[in-house]
Order: C-alpha cells, then sequence, then structure tokens
C-alpha cells in the first residue's frame, strides 16, 4: 500500500507553501518540457494519477478534455481540489494507486506528475493503466530523478573548491528509501532509469521520449536559484504509446 505522507499535518502544511502548490503549472519549472510530450486532449478522455491539487485536471478541461478523472490517495489534497475546481468535466477518486483499477479501453490519455516514485508495485500500476488506455492512447508522467531518490545524505554538499556536490550512494540497490523532506519519514521508491524503462515495456508501452530533466540557460537566467539544479537533473520525463 503506498505511503499516504500528504495527509500527515505536517507534511501537508509544508507541501502547501512550495511554488507548484501556490502557483500550479506556472509554478513547476518542468512543465513546459511535459507539456510538449502531450498529445491534443480536446475531446479525448484523461486520467491524472495522483492529481494533488487538480492543478493539470483543470488544465485539460480548458483544452477541451471530454472528460477528467483525478485519482489521489490523499484526502487533504482532493479536498482542496474539489474546492477549485467548476469545470463539471471533472471528476475526482480517492484510492491508491496500486488498488486503482478502470475500466479497459476508457482513456485515450493517462498522465502521472511527480507520483510513481512512491509506488511500489509500478508494474502492477503500469499494467492496469496500459489495460485502461485504448490502443493508439498516450502515457505521460514525470518522477523524480534516480540519482534523486538515491541520496548518501541530505541536501548539497561542498567539495575542496567549494562546488556543490550531490552524493548518491548504492545507485543499483533498487527498493525503498527513507528521507526527510519536508517531514521526517517519507519512502520513496528508488529505481534505475533501466529499470523505468523495462517495466514500461514489459506492461506493452512503446517508450517514445525519456528527458532527464533539468533548468534550461534561460531558465537559470531568470531564476538564478535554480542555477544548482543544472549540476544533476532532478526530473525524469517520459512518454509512451499504448500499441
Amino acid at each position: 500500500m503506498t505511503q499516504n505522507i500528504y495527509d500527515n499535518p505536517e507534511f501537508f502544511q509544508n507541501y502547501s507553501q512550495l511554488p507548484r502548490s501556490v502557483d500550479g503549472l506556472d509554478g513547476a519549472p518542468e512543465w513546459p518540457s511535459l507539456r510538449a510530450l502531450l498529445p491534443p486532449v480536446a475531446g479525448r478522455n484523461v486520467l491524472d494519477l495522483g492529481c494533488g491539487f487538480g492543478w493539470f485536471c483543470r488544465w485539460a478541461a480548458r483544452q477541451g478534455a471530454a472528460r477528467v478523472l483525478g485519482v489521489d490517495v490523499s484526502e487533504r489534497m482532493l479536498a482542496r481540489a474539489r474546492a477549485e475546481t467548476g469545470e463539471a468535466e471533472i471528476s475526482y477518486l480517492q484510492a491508491d494507486l496500486e488498488r486503482f483499477e478502470a475500466s479497459p479501453g476508457s482513456f485515450d490519455l493517462a498522465y502521472s506528475s511527480l507520483a510513481v516514485h512512491y509506488i511500489e508495485n509500478l508494474a502492477g500500476l503500469l499494467a492496469n493503466v496500459h489495460a485502461a488506455l485504448v490502443p493508439g492512447g498516450k502515457l505521460v508522467f514525470s518522477t523524480e530523478h534516480p540519482i534523486m531518490t538515491a541520496p548518501a545524505n541530505q541536501g548539497w554538499h561542498t567539495d575542496a573548491a567549494g562546488r556543490p556536490s550531490w552524493p548518491v550512494n548504492g545507485y543499483l540497490d533498487e527498493g525503498p528509501r527513507s528521507t526527510d523532506w519536508l517531514a521526517k519519514g517519507v519512502v520513496k521508491q528508488h529505481r534505475t532509469i533501466g529499470t523505468y524503462v523495462g517495466l514500461l515495456v514489459g506492461a506493452g508501452f512503446a517508450v517514445t521520449h525519456i528527458c532527464e530533466w533539468g533548468p534550461s540557460p534561460e531558465q537559470v537566467a531568470a531564476h538564478p536559484e535554480w542555477a544548482a539544479e543544472r549540476e544533476r537533473p532532478p526530473f525524469l520525463l517520459m512518454a509512451c504509446d499504448r500499441p
């Protein structure tokens, strides 16, 4: 069962103050790159896995999606999503993604932002998503880059020359890693990039795009506080087709 850290009051309060929680998709620096991987959503049935506050659900509805279903394990996240959603095309469901099953062939697009690194049984979720998509459907998702889920210590260090360093330990030792991020004891599942690709192919997907995302020089010029993010990629973005 997925750890429901987002209903932890301390975590939820701290998460709610992040730029992506305040400004939505515009506060997520990887969003332009992720958006570029999406097919047109007008007239499509869209599934958002780990929908959080519903930012993507509302964006998809405003782009003309026929139906949008947002699924999340967190009651607190969904309460805010429902409070901020007025589009009739959107519905929300509280469910553990490891147990959620959609009707076969009921969606054209499955989307997920920074949720799958919490999923222990990712093979099971991907099999369910594959079945839920129509032939020709698409899966687009982001996750924490494996270099982020395998740190030896929390936070940045500097080497003898004063350069920033992000220590990594046991990269090939996959499995749960407990970290202190916004609250103590946040459990994330560490997987290599190769494992992500293997799980997707094993579920029947054709991987069409892999991006080890970091901010562009133009983004760093506009947001100098993002400069350290070019030292190691924080996110992995992937797009897949359902043949």
